[in-house]
């Protein structure tokens, strides 16, 4: 609860600062302070330290899962911003609105982790999604970007409406639209409505999450995007938004297991193939990236399938591991002219650290052993080898994987041996250092997972 009252207080602190302030430098010293009050106000959240000492009428559920998966996202976005602040302002004139923006999200990412009534997950979902369709289209001179904030909005749109129509279904066939009530379908004949609301609601949040076959807007999206809010939209807010998706298929809608099964076995498999097979045949590292993300939903897709409580040990450290591999290669790739392959050519002669680092970082994303993305990917499939069904699934998944180590090792094969004079990148002591630590962690989460997991069962 603390990050949510927290991070729209401090949206409106970056949107009132922007009136009185005109250096544009200032708004990254703001905006850290912020993220760093953010993060200590979610660890004080964690040991039960409450801003406002409420059960706010049972809107919100204060589970560990979910407040341990909000220290990480807000880690990430301090990660993030140490990495990508100088790019953040240099999109446009309005740094602090766009701050602004960010902490905005941060709210509704709070929302869709903590909520305990659908209509709060919509409202966080909505809080995420509007913002969002303001920072795509935040480039206001490339026709690219105004193309893809014009396309996410249709579909968001689109989306919302599938969504709340779920919602509808679901209210009739259960009369209230509080999880735990949900699975208490009144008689056989109200029944039919809850199944239907599932599947609405299903379609909706799959569109949300970029999976297949409602990903179509993602490669777009991702692309005409300024690269510095791609890395933000494609890590910390997919991520959220699956932890909304595994808190509503894992509690409530478990019940009703079968009924779901087999779709979401189906949309996994859709979203693994078409992220995977369409990836290898980019020829821009950006767009191959956003087909990656395609990609890593299908993975992530494991963890509301199982809905287990392996599949959300798996689901923490997916969302760790995914989002500092992923905000480290943007954060190269948004200092770089050429997002070709080719473009990587003998960067390690030029840059032998960053290409150390991003080397960790594709290694991770291609699940290699000692790296975070090795044992992210073992649980979310440990997890769906415990429901002892679809365990084609598993094995398919795993033949996906390895093709996913083609387009990765690419981009590796491009830094370390193959002839060029390598792009100039600017680099500060401070950058570098930041992504030693990125380096560092996927490395620490690789060997020890625990360290991270065992924070699930402190009490």
């Amino acid at each position: 609860m603390n990050l949510i009252l927290l991070s729209a207080i401090w949206g409106v602190i970056m949107m009132f600062s922007g009136l009185f302030i005109s250096n544009k430098a200032t708004s990254k010293i703001i905006a850290l302070l912020g993220v760093v009050v953010l993060l200590i106000a979610n660890i004080l959240d964690l040991n039960g330290i409450l801003i406002i000492n409420s059960d706010f009428g049972g809107m919100l559920s204060f589970d560990r899962f979910s407040l341990l998966f909000l220290t990480v996202a807000v880690g990430s976005l301090l990660i993030y911003l140490l990495l990508s602040n100088k790019h953040i302002i240099e999109v446009g004139n309005h740094p602090y609105e766009y701050y602004a923006l960010i902490f905005f999200i941060m709210c509704g990412v709070g929302l869709v982790a903590l909520y305990n009534n659908l209509l709060i997950l919509f409202i966080g979902i909505e809080i995420i999604s509007i913002p969002l369709y303001i920072l795509t289209g935040s480039d206001k001179r490339n026709l690219k970007s105004n193309e893809a904030a014009l396309k996410y909005f249709l579909m968001g749109a689109f989306s919302t409406g599938i969504f709340l129509l779920g919602i509808a279904f679901i209210y009739g066939g259960t009369g209230s639209f509080r999880l735990e009530s949900l699975v208490l379908a009144s008689n056989d004949q109200l029944r039919p409505f809850l199944i239907i609301g599932i599947v609405f609601v299903l379609i909706a949040l799959s569109f949300k999450v970029s999976a297949a076959p409602f990903h179509f807007w993602t490669p777009d999206v991702y692309d005409g995007a300024p690269t510095v809010f791609t890395s933000f939209m494609a890590t910390i807010v997919k991520v959220a938004l699956f932890v909304g998706f595994l808190n509503l298929f894992s509690g409530p809608f478990y019940a009703n297991y079968n009924e779901w099964q087999l779709s979401v076995a189906v949309i996994t498999a859709l979203t693994l193939l078409i992220g995977n097979i369409t990836a290898v045949f980019q020829q821009s590292v950006k767009r191959m990236l956003a087909y990656s993300s395609i990609a890593q939903a299908g993975f992530m897709m494991f963890a509301v399938f199982a809905g287990n409580d392996f599949a959300k040990q798996g689901m923490l450290l997916y969302a760790a591991a995914y989002c500092l591999a992923t905000i480290g290669i943007f954060s190269v790739l948004v200092k770089m002219k050429d997002f070709t392959f080719d473009g990587f050519n003998a960067l390690a002669k030029k840059e032998p650290f960053v290409a150390f680092v991003l080397t960790v970082c594709l290694l991770s994303l291609a699940g290699i052993p000692l790296t975070a993305g090795f044992f992210a990917k073992y649980f979310v499939l440990a997890a769906a080898v415990k429901t002892g069904t679809y365990l084609w699934l598993v094995i398919f998944a795993v033949l996906m994987a390895a093709i996913s180590v083609y387009y990765y090792f690419r981009v590796i094969q491009a830094m370390y041996f193959k002839e060029g004079d390598g792009q100039d990148i600017e680099t500060t002591p401070v950058y570098k250092a930041v992504l030693f630590v990125v380096a560092a962690l996927i490395i620490v989460l690789g060997v020890l997972p625990s360290s991270l997991l065992n924070w699930l069962t402190l009490y």
